[in-house]
C-alpha cells in the first residue's frame, strides 16, 4: 500500500473529483460521508447562524451535469455500474441516472482510496438509497455490503405540519460497505429500563447478576469462571454463569434510534445552521466501529465538518473536502467551541488547500472489480480519445462490420465499442485495443475472450456471417 500523499487536519476547496483522484489508492482506513441526495430541491442556511450563506442544489440533469468523459470511464471499466446506470435511466428517468453517474465516479475513486482494511459508510434517504445500493454492489462485488444501517432522525411527528397522506419519513438509510479485512468493533449501548427488571436479577455483596445456564462449558472453563466469582450454585446444586449487571450491555444493532437529529437543527450547541447536518454522536458511533486511533478518516463531501470534527475528538488522522467556501472556516469555530480535552487545534494545525494532492502511486484511476494482480501496461502518452472518436475512426477504417461475426449492418447503433484484450486481463482504452461488435458478440466475448477467442468461440457456434 502506499503511503498517503496528503495531510492530517486537511480541508481541500472544490469539486471533489480532482481531489480523489489525486490521492494516492489504498491509504484510507474510513469514508463516512453525507453526498447530496437527489432530492430534487435547493437547500440554505439559515441567515444568523454559524453556516450563515452555505447552499447548494440537490438536483441532476443528463444534458447539463453528466460528462462525456464520466461516461466513457464507466463504460470502459466498470459496465456493471453502468448497466445500474441504465436500469435507473429507464425506470426512474435521466435525472436519476445523471445523480448517480455524477456520483457514480466518485465512488468508484473512494473505492480505490480505501485500503484492504477500508469501510465506506454512504448517507442518503429513499430517494436514491436503492439505486446506490445497486451502484455500490457492482463497485464492491456482493460480498462487499456488509449492513443497510436505518437512522431514526426524527421523534414521532417532528416537523409535521399537516396530516399526510402516507406514513411520515423520519429516517435516513446508511449503506455499510467493506473490503474484505475490514476493521470492526461492535458498539454497544446501556441497558433500557425493561432489560434493567430487578426481578430478573440476583444479588451478591450489593450488585445484581442474572443467572444463566452453562450449556456446553467444559470442566476446565467452569473451574476458570469459578475461580473468577463468577459461577452461580442454586439450592439444588445446579450451577450457573453470572452475568453482573453495571457490566452488561446491550447490542446495538442496524436500527439507530438512540441519536436524535432534529435538536441539531434547533437548538442544540452543536447546531451551525447547515442545511443538512448531522449529529456528532452519529459518526462518532460510525468512526469508533470501523476505525482504531491514529487511522486515516475521509469524507468527501464535509460540509460543516461532522465527521472531520468527530474524527478529531476520536483520535483519528482525517482529511476533508467540500465546495463550500466557509468549510474551513466552520471547522474550526466547530473544534473550538467544542473543545477537545487534551488535545488542544490551534489554527495553524488545520491545512486548507486548493491544490489537487500529485499522486506519488502508480497513478492509476479506479481499477476495475476483476482485475488481475499483474500491473496493467499504461496507455501510449497522448490526448485520450472519446469513445464517440474511436467508433467513428473504426467505422472510417473498418466501414459498419462487426470484427466478431463479420456480419454487415446499415446503422451504427448496432454496433458497440470493446477492447480485443479485455481490461480484466490487463488490455488499455487506447484506439489500439479497441474494435465495433455487434450485440451478441459483446454478449459472448464479455470481458474474458480476445477477439481472436471470440471468432473461435462464433466459429464453433456457427455464427460466422457468410453473407
Amino acid at each position: 500500500m502506499a503511503a498517503p500523499n496528503f495531510a492530517n487536519r486537511t480541508l481541500y476547496h472544490g469539486d471533489n473529483l480532482p481531489f480523489l483522484r489525486g490521492m494516492n489508492s489504498e491509504t484510507v482506513q474510513l469514508i463516512a460521508t453525507d453526498p447530496p441526495f437527489n432530492k430534487n430541491r435547493d437547500f440554505h442556511a439559515t441567515p444568523d447562524s454559524l453556516a450563515a450563506g452555505a447552499k447548494f442544489e440537490d438536483r441532476w440533469r443528463w444534458e447539463e451535469d453528466v460528462h462525456e468523459e464520466w461516461v466513457d470511464a464507466i463504460k470502459d471499466d466498470w459496465p456493471a455500474v453502468w448497466q445500474v446506470i441504465e436500469a435507473a435511466k429507464l425506470a426512474a428517468g435521466k435525472d436519476m441516472a445523471a445523480f448517480l453517474c455524477w456520483l457514480g465516479v466518485r465512488l468508484l475513486e473512494m473505492h480505490r482510496i480505501l485500503r484492504e482494511d477500508g469501510s465506506l459508510y454512504l448517507h442518503c434517504d429513499t430517494t436514491a438509497s436503492h439505486w446506490l445500493k445497486a451502484v455500490l454492489d457492482a463497485i464492491f462485488g456482493r460480498k462487499g455490503f456488509r449492513n443497510e444501517l436505518i437512522w431514526k432522525r426524527d421523534a414521532p411527528g417532528k416537523g409535521a405540519k399537516r396530516i399526510s397522506r402516507q406514513f411520515p419519513r423520519e429516517s435516513d438509510t446508511i449503506l455499510y460497505y467493506a473490503r474484505e479485512g475490514a476493521t470492526f468493533s461492535q458498539p454497544y449501548a446501556e441497558l433500557s429500563e425493561s432489560q434493567r427488571k430487578p426481578y430478573r436479577y440476583l444479588e451478591s455483596d450489593g450488585r445484581l447478576y442474572k443467572a444463566v445456564q452453562l450449556g456446553d462449558y467444559t470442566a476446565d472453563s467452569i473451574a476458570r469462571l469459578a475461580a473468577e466469582g463468577l459461577i452461580h450454585t442454586s439450592s439444588s446444586g445446579k450451577q450457573y454463569k453470572k452475568y453482573y449487571l453495571d457490566e452488561a450491555r446491550a447490542t446495538i444493532g442496524s436500527i439507530w434510534t438512540d441519536i436524535p437529529g432534529f435538536g441539531v437543527r434547533t437548538a442544540s450547541k452543536e447546531r451551525t445552521g447547515y442545511p443538512t447536518q448531522k449529529p456528532l454522536a452519529l459518526y462518532e458511533r460510525i468512526i469508533k466501529a470501523s476505525s482504531n486511533e491514529g487511522d486515516w478518516v475521509l469524507d468527501p463531501f464535509c460540509g460543516c465538518a461532522t465527521t472531520p470534527v468527530a474524527a478529531e475528538n476520536l483520535g483519528r488522522r482525517w482529511v476533508g473536502i467540500d465546495i463550500w467556501d466557509k468549510a474551513h472556516e466552520t471547522v474550526l469555530k466547530r473544534l473550538d467551541s467544542l473543545g477537545l480535552g487534551d488535545r488542544p487545534i490551534k489554527i495553524a494545525d488545520v491545512g486548507y488547500s486548493t491544490a489537487v494532492p500529485v499522486r506519488s502511486d502508480d497513478g492509476e484511476a479506479a481499477a476495475p472489480l476483476l482485475k488481475t494482480k499483474k500491473k496493467r501496461s499504461k496507455e501510449p502518452p497522448g490526448p485520450r480519445m472519446t469513445r464517440a472518436e474511436m467508433i467513428a475512426i473504426l467505422i472510417e477504417e473498418n466501414g459498419l462490420v462487426c470484427e466478431g461475426c463479420d456480419r454487415e449492418f446499415d446503422d451504427p447503433l448496432y454496433l458497440e465499442l470493446d477492447h480485443n484484450t479485455p481490461r480484466s486481463d490487463g488490455g488499455v482504452n487506447h484506439i489500439s485495443n479497441r474494435l465495433l461488435l455487434c450485440g451478441p458478440c459483446n454478449r459472448i466475448k464479455s470481458n474474458t475472450l480476445t477477439l481472436s477467442g471470440l471468432r473461435k468461440e462464433n466459429t464453433r457456434r456457427g455464427r460466422m456471417w457468410k453473407g
